[in-house]
């Protein structure tokens, strides 16, 4: 039987909507941070419960609202901020607030407390479950004091989905972390549980703040970044090459103040650092890019954190040559040249971007509609061209097998001829040749030595005490991650401590890692504990460092090995369960079997 088509119930479609806004506490608390910055405050309080699962609470010393406007703030599409459909473009603010204070109340309890200075008495307004209960006069201080708890109460199913309260205090500390970098002139104060965590003064410039917030050893890495092009600026803090971290959790990026996601920045800057980091690696960067309101669509995404440009050329230009200019002097190329030229390869890399940029984006979304055939078509894709080689391999190319420990390999039957590219180890036998990539059987070897070490024996990892302790600036959200992570650190070998606010002291590490320096093996730790997308169990955890652990102890590549240490690897090898790939899934060894090789030179 076909369904019938019909109208939602207001009671029903607001939580639907508010589902868009609202994806977790940390989304609550974004709004209401933006509201207070809206309305011109100086001072803001967080007061968090639960990490934000039991209550949310933000006072501020901004303008206020009226009495006779407090219950329109709860209604859906009002606002103060857009009276025909053209304002919508020019908004400078962090928006029109039309969804989410209902979106807020809709799934939870809301009571707002706000007096404008002109005003003799206050307003309190209780709002559950989207319905308004009560307003009534009261005494309170000039600006709005928001109290949101019972969060996800009338969606049940949406708080199943929510994480631990150490997680979920994460996401809530990452959300003021970028609104303190955003508005240094704000105090911004943090309250858990009564304590308080944070308090971060209004300061005079961006490195001030950023000090502040994520730390001295932070700033004393980055470098001051500004550029100009027609009515667009850039301005901010990029890392030096010689800092670099695993993931890009450290690229922040503010359009006109309000803090974005965007693949055609990060591609911008990671074009500029080319050739100056490592594969794989990233570079920290607060960039503040500043255009006019009618050149950014921030209405594509419900929570915002996504833009449209009306000149993404121009921006993904801007971005690469502020950086290349600002690393020029630190990482110069060759003898003549003025400073460091764009990268090689530019054009093409702009080009991939910006048609990646129009596919994920869309090229219709409200007056932006500049496709990437306005640009430059590109060469040839690379596809086509890896195709086209493909179809001229000779039918006797060489075949690679990968063996699986299914096979049944045995590494000290095999005959050591000797080492190739200072890497890999080469054997041989009576069926083919074998290579053995010696820093992923290193690390292969030493990952089930430190499972076995603790998860079998219950034994914490040999630690060595350091002879200076090391101190460590965190940021909010990291201390946080840390001193959950406390217990598990231990039983790997590294001690740490709280140390202030939000800074730690680093006291010991595991005893095979004494050759490396303490502070960068503590952040690469950190980095694994943060990256997680969802909330880790103590073996995944456990594990994730294991593997850090076992990376940064193997041997690597360039690395001589004597006989002896060769053999001693393949009797490790051979008491491993696992011995086909490492830790992180690449394969330990290659074997090429020997009917290939006689094949290839035609003997067979």
């Amino acid at each position: 039987m076909a369904a019938k088509i019909v109208v939602l119930p207001e009671s029903l479609s607001s939580k639907i909507a508010a589902g868009e806004v609202v994806e977790r506490p940390a989304s609550i608390l974004k709004e209401l941070l933006e509201n207070a910055l809206d309305a011109g405050a100086t001072d803001i309080t967080v007061e968090l419960e639960k990490g934000g699962r039991g209550s949310i609470k933000v006072i501020d010393n901004g303008e206020g609202i009226e009495s006779a406007e407090v219950p329109l703030a709860f209604e859906r599409f009002a606002t103060s901020k857009i009276y025909q459909f053209d304002d919508i473009y020019k908004v400078r603010s962090y928006g029109f607030r039309g969804e989410a204070l209902p979106s807020i109340g809709a799934i939870s309890r809301v009571e707002m407390v706000t007096r404008k200075e002109s005003s003799l008495s206050g307003t309190r307004a209780i709002v559950e479950a989207g319905r308004l209960e009560s307003i009534t006069d009261t005494g309170c201080p000039v600006g709005t004091s928001v109290w949101v708890n019972h969060i996800f109460d009338p969606v049940p199913v949406r708080k199943k989905f929510l994480k631990t309260e150490a997680t979920e205090q994460v996401y809530c500390m990452d959300v003021i972390t970028r609104t303190a970098i955003s508005h240094p002139e704000v105090r911004i104060r943090v309250v858990v549980h009564g304590r308080e965590i944070l308090n971060v003064p209004a300061a005079g410039d961006i490195s001030e703040r950023v000090s502040l917030v994520l730390g001295k050893d932070f700033i004393d890495h980055m470098l001051p970044v500004k550029g100009a092009r027609g009515s667009m600026t850039i301005e901010g803090l990029a890392s030096k090459p010689d800092f670099s971290r695993s993931s890009a959790k450290q690229l922040y990026y503010f359009v006109n103040k309000r803090f974005i996601r965007d693949y055609l920045l990060n591609h911008a800057v990671m074009t500029a650092y080319r050739r100056l980091i490592e594969a794989k690696k990233y570079p920290a960067a607060i960039l503040f890019i500043d255009l006019p309101p009618g050149d950014v669509d921030v209405n594509v995404h419900p929570a915002k954190m996504e833009v449209r440009f009306r000149n993404p050329r121009e921006i993904y230009d801007i971005v690469a040559e502020t950086l290349v200019h600002a690393l020029a002097n630190i990482a110069p190329v060759s003898s003549g040249a003025k400073g460091r030229t764009m990268p090689e390869g530019y054009g093409e890399r702009v080009r991939e971007a910006l048609k990646r940029y129009t596919v994920t984006s869309g090229s219709g979304k409200l007056f932006f509609n500049k496709t990437v055939t306005d640009y430059p078509k590109p060469g040839p894709a690379k596809e086509q061209i890896r195709e086209k080689e493909q179809s001229q391999i000779s039918p006797e190319e060489i075949r690679v097998e990968q063996e699986t420990a299914g096979k049944g390999l045995k590494f000290t039957d095999l005959e050591y001829i000797g080492q190739f590219a200072g890497t890999y180890l080469v054997f041989s036998s009576s069926d083919g040749l074998t290579l053995v990539d010696q820093h992923a059987a290193h690390e292969r070897v030493l990952f089930d030595k430190l499972k076995m070490e603790t998860a079998l024996r219950g034994e914490k990892i040999m630690s060595q005490r350091l002879l200076i302790p090391e101190v460590a600036s965190l940021s909010p959200g990291e201390f946080a991650i840390i001193t959950e992570s406390m217990k598990i650190l231990e039983d790997m070998g590294i001690e740490v401590e709280p140390f202030g606010e939000k800074t730690v002291i680093l006291k010991s590490v595991p005893a095979m890692l004494s050759h490396v320096e303490p502070k960068e093996l503590f952040f690469e730790i950190l980095e694994e504990l943060s990256n997680a997308e969802r909330p880790l169990g103590l073996e995944e955890r456990q594990e994730k460092i294991f593997a850090l652990l076992a990376c940064k102890g193997a041997v690597k590549a360039n690395q001589k090995l004597s006989e002896a240490e060769v053999m001693r690897l393949c009797r490790d090898l051979d008491a491993t369960q696992f011995s086909s790939t490492c830790p992180h899934g690449r394969p330990v060894y290659i074997s090429f079997n020997l009917r290939d090789i006689e094949r290839m030179f035609k003997r067979k």
